[in-house]
């Protein structure tokens, strides 16, 4: 035998042996895994709930049309104000 007719069996003898692993499938779900998986994706999706605080300057970072960092930085100031018992944050320093 030559060494390239070797060559030629060892490589189909690889082929037809890598064939099987690559058949293989995940074992299916059972009924219990799928109302655990279910209820671990419902945790995360749902959306957080917001405070007033929150919404209210929200809503003025979007009239004064912040943006970015600046936007970031006004809520921030705007929600400790308005938890201290403030109706309206500082006047921008523009």
């Amino acid at each position: 035998m030559t060494f390239t007719s070797r060559l030629a069996v060892v490589a189909l003898a690889s082929l037809l042996a890598t064939g099987t692993a690559f058949a293989q499938t995940a074992a299916p779900a059972t009924k219990g895994d799928t109302k655990a998986d279910a209820a671990a994706t419902t945790d995360r999706k749902a959306p957080k709930e917001r405070s007033a605080e929150s919404l209210e300057c929200s809503k003025q970072a979007d009239a004064k049309g912040l943006h970015g960092k600046e936007r970031k930085k006004f809520r921030s100031e705007c929600i400790k104000t308005a938890k201290a018992g403030s109706a309206a944050p500082a006047a921008d320093k523009k």
